[in-house]
């Protein structure tokens, strides 16, 4: 990028919330700024589990980055890849799509890199096993939940059957719960009618978590809600339950006694756990700072690395007082990370430490029922449900994803319809090997929260 002489330079890595917003805060501010990022949109990840299972599109849930930018006229996007910094030089090393390394100088650095799904050590389950952090996650869930249903349809034998109509979720924190509940929904309403030879409201949902409830996160009140909602809905919940193994027939399950169970199942879906992406260590070995269990960077109060104020680390990726991986902490630490810098970069002291405003939590479970913890507050039900939609709307990014998100749940709420499902013969999951090339590749991190 083309320095302007007298212009502070400033390097974001990543295009999600934290890293959006910390654009919008340096708009007026007399800097340049790269926005490197490896995919070319900003992803709404808390709702990728209703892309997976039909209700909205991509084009709902995601926005171009470029189209985004397009009136922040000091933001240049580069669609690269970092690999690492050199922070004696002041220089972000990166891989641009063919493979080619490129550099960019910086004056400040904002890291905004998101986090990628963490298998506990085993990443040979990631072919099996897929998360949902990205575009490609859930899109690999779609084509293994609405295939599922065509190879039960297709198959003669029983035993065979059951199994591709039985989906097991791994980790029952919002993600789990959320998709958990949509895929029983759309077995037992929008598909229940379209098929000849089986009965799709015969699909078993299994929800396992090493903890003793689902939604453990939103307290017992909200929890115990949880765990009663899905309960109606069909979802069996196997809480203390540890996964010991995965592959293509189904999983071991270890629950707190030591007793291993073997369940059979040709959908296993991974819910739980997260963790920092490679730069993350690569950032944290250059600067000397501290990572936590996750990878997370160790940041002060300021959210800078200590012994380098120039670099400061924001959302799912940075590790500050146990703050959760959401969207509220991304939005806000982006913002004050890019205000801080706006004020250096005119020469202006900023000694404010940040501040995070807990505006609350929500999460779906089924049509009409959500659970909703905000401003002291714990509920559920179907107010619950009305709050969830207006929180979902005001974090979709731009007016007219808003627009079709809802038109999107129209159809899928009052019509059982959910038109976005359409996969092909070559989408399928094979019995032992899944038809998507891809699916033999770890996932990596996503752009998502943050």
């Amino acid at each position: 990028m083309a320095e302007t002489s007298g212009t502070r330079q400033v390097v974001i890595i990543g295009g999600g919330f934290a890293g959006l917003f910390a654009v919008r805060a340096l708009g007026r501010a007399p800097v340049q700024v790269t926005l490197i990022d490896r995919a070319e949109h900003h992803l709404f990840q808390p709702m990728l589990y209703q892309y997976a299972t039909g209700i909205l599109s991509e084009g709902k849930i995601a926005a171009p980055l470029r189209e985004l930018l397009k009136r922040h006229d000091n933001v240049e996007l580069v669609i690269a890849e970092a690999t690492g910094i050199d922070p004696d030089q002041r220089r972000v090393l990166a891989r641009r799509p063919l493979g080619e390394p490129v550099e960019f100088g910086y004056d400040y650095l904002i890291l905004a890199a998101g986090v990628r799904q963490s298998y506990f050590g085993h990443d040979e389950y990631a072919p099996i096993a897929p998360g949902m952090k990205s575009i490609e996650d859930a899109r690999k869930i779609r084509r293994r939940v609405f295939g599922a249903f065509e190879m039960a349809e297709s198959e003669d034998d029983p035993a065979e059957r059951a199994r591709w109509l039985t989906f097991a979720l791994v980790g029952a924190g919002p993600t789990g719960v959320e998709l958990a509940g949509q895929i029983r929904e759309v077995a037992t309403k929008t598909l229940r009618r379209e098929y000849r030879r089986i009965k799709p409201e015969d699909a078993r949902v299994l929800l396992f978590d090493g903890g003793n409830a689902p939604l453990a996160m939103f307290g017992p009140k909200l929890s115990a809600l949880a765990a009663r909602d899905l309960g109606k809905l069909g979802v069996e919940l196997h809480m203390g339950s540890i996964v010991t193994h995965v592959d293509t027939n189904g999983l071991d399950v270890k629950d707190h006694d030591g007793k291993v169970t073997r369940y059979q199942a040709a959908n296993v879906l991974w819910t739980a756990g997260v963790e920092a992406p490679p730069l993350a260590t690569a950032v944290a070995k250059a600067t000397g700072a501290e990572q936590d269990r996750a990878g997370r960077i160790v940041v002060g109060k300021d959210l800078s690395i200590p012994g380098h104020p120039e670099i400061l680390v924001t959302g799912d990726v940075m590790s500050l007082d146990k703050l959760p991986g959401v969207a509220e902490v991304a939005m806000q630490t982006g913002l004050y990370a890019g205000r801080k810098v706006g004020h250096l970069a005119r020469g202006q002291s900023f000694d404010k430490p940040f501040t995070y405003r807990d505006l609350g939590s929500a999460a779906y479970i089924s049509r009409g029922k959500a659970v909703v913890s905000a401003f002291k507050m714990n509920f559920g039900g179907f107010p619950g449900w009305w709050v969830w939609l207006f929180i979902h709307i005001g974090f979709l990014t731009g007016y007219r994803n808003r627009i079709g998100a809802v038109l999107g749940w129209w159809f899928a709420f009052t019509r059982d319809i959910r038109r976005e499902r359409a996969f092909t013969i070559d989408d399928m999951p094979l019995v032992h090997a899944y038809a998507a090339p891809d699916d033999h590749l770890p996932g990596q991190a996503g752009n998502g929260a943050d």
